[in-house]
């Protein structure tokens, strides 16, 4: 029997939690792990280069895999003529960074840089692969075979970085990891995935899908670059250490509301395209995401700031106790970034790229105009101004979705301000409660655990309907 839209979605759901579940966890461990191995000025060496394969890749896939997601019926020629597409952007990008590889040294005053960007700028070249796969997973909602080739990548890569700096690599351990993990993934895309390209080579299909493709792509630079305009910045202007202080923060930060983000990515661009039909149905399957992600990102985020520097200088050592101060404000920001994807996702299923495209363009402007402002003035009031920012800019995202599916102030405020309030008077009356704790391990056990504790009595009290889905849910699973 073929399954229902509900059913593949809450699948969808379950197994995007299971994918990044799994892949934050073994984040976390092996995070720890390289924490400790490494050294702030290693980490910052390959914070400082990280947007160029980025945006590379950005380039190389063009926005088809969204383009594809559009499409009711793809076929095998939309998907083949993407995947040799990829190729050979892929390929030429690869050798262009290759050459360029003396010249971002020189930006950033380090010689070193030249050998390191060049291997890892080989991601590049790998993700080339398997952009079509890929595409194929998330438009047939695949969602377990996803999480499956995304568990063990990241299993395997993490445990080859890992193993590297024990052996002393330094920063070249770091630059293996991410090779090793697209290198990983891009097999088993392959694996998973029904569709195989062909000699038969058509880029009619991608001209056909590039007006709307290419403002993805775009939008994606952008984003790519907002991104990292602290770690641009920081490279250039300050020095590897404190890059590597605040990419270690920025880092635990996205691992948070990453694992929310990832539960829905996988779902909510098929799910609101099949529903583009009915739009009361589309709005309320929306209401309920929005409500999913509030219920769990606030308390997320809200109790990592709460327990940011217990948590650093346990994992990590007082090594990286400058990274704990940054932590905090950055989880403020982080505690709305799976909204601010949520909406923004609206706005592509609309197929309205160009609307997507100058909206994220228009914040990479202002983000890179303030930071450059701004970083005089010290890194913290950089990370001030950059929380401050993104807050605001989820809002320009909400107005763009109560424009296209018609969701009301009033209906965005029940649904989201219940839960911030709840997470902030929970983390409020725990951290002064256990103020008096010196012991830092028992600190932080006890702010974890009555801080959970404390939020599901008052979900509870507030007989919040979501927590009762949730858990029928999970209980379901286990049956």
């Amino acid at each position: 029997m073929a399954e229902s839209l509900k059913e593949k979605t809450a699948k969808g759901l379950f197994w995007g939690a299971m994918n990044n579940g799994a892949m934050q966890v073994i984040g976390l461990a092996f995070g720890i792990v390289l924490g400790r191995l490494l050294s702030k000025a290693d980490f910052g060496m390959m914070a400082m280069i990280n947007v160029f394969p980025l945006i590379a890749i950005a380039l190389q896939n063009s926005g088809f895999a969204s383009a594809i997601g559009n499409l009711k019926n793809p076929t095998a020629n939309d998907y083949n003529s993407v995947f040799w597409f990829n190729i050979i952007v892929g390929t030429s990008l690869y050798v262009i960074l290759f050459f360029c590889a003396p010249f971002i040294a020189d930006f950033y005053h380090d010689e070193r840089l030249v050998n390191l960007c060049r291997l890892a700028f080989v991601n590049i070249l790998f993700s080339s692969f398997g952009t079509a796969q890929a595409a194929y997973l998330f438009k047939n909602l695949m969602v377990k075979q996803q999480a499956k080739a995304s568990i063990v990548a990241v299993l395997i890569s993490s445990t080859v970085g890992a193993l590297m700096a024990w052996q002393g690599f330094a920063y070249w351990s770091l630059a293996m990891q991410g090779v090793t993990y697209v290198g990983i993934n891009t097999l088993l895309v392959w694996h998973y995935s029904h569709w195989r390209p062909s000699w038969k080579i058509d880029f009619t299909p991608v001209r056909t899908m590039f007006p709307f493709s290419f403002k993805i792509a775009a939008t994606t630079i952008a984003t790519k670059i907002n991104d990292n305009v602290m770690n641009i910045l920081l490279g250039r202007f300050y020095t590897n250490a404190v890059t590597g202080s605040y990419n270690q923060a920025y880092q635990w930060n996205s691992k948070c509301y990453l694992l929310l983000q990832g539960m829905l990515n996988p779902v909510i661009q098929p799910v609101l395209v099949d529903l583009s039909g009915d739009r009361e149905r589309q709005l309320n399957a929306f209401r309920k995401m929005v409500r999913f992600i509030a219920f769990l990102s606030f308390p997320l985020l809200f109790g990592l700031g709460m327990v940011s520097r217990e948590f650093i200088v346990i994992t990590l050592t007082e090594k990286w106790l400058s990274s704990a101060e940054i932590l905090r404000m950055l989880c403020i920001g982080g505690s709305v970034m799976p909204l601010y994807t949520l909406f923004s996702n609206v706005v592509i299923t609309k197929g309205k790229s160009g609307i997507y495209f100058w909206c994220t363009v228009s914040l990479s402007v202002v983000q890179i105009a303030l930071m450059l402002l701004l970083y005089p003035y010290g890194i913290h009031t950089m990370v001030c101004a950059y929380v401050a920012l993104t807050i605001f800019w989820m809002f320009i995202w909400y107005g763009l979705s109560y424009r296209f599916i018609g969701y009301k102030p009033w209906d965005f405020f029940k649904d989201v301000c219940p839960f911030v309030l709840a997470a902030l008077g929970v983390m409020s009356v725990v951290y002064v409660v256990t103020m008096g704790i010196g012991n830092l391990p028992l600190l932080l056990l006890s702010r974890v655990v009555l801080a959970a504790g404390l939020y599901y009595v008052v979900m509870r009290i507030a007989k919040v309907k979501i927590l009762d889905e949730c858990l029928n849910f999970v209980l379901k699973r286990k049956k």
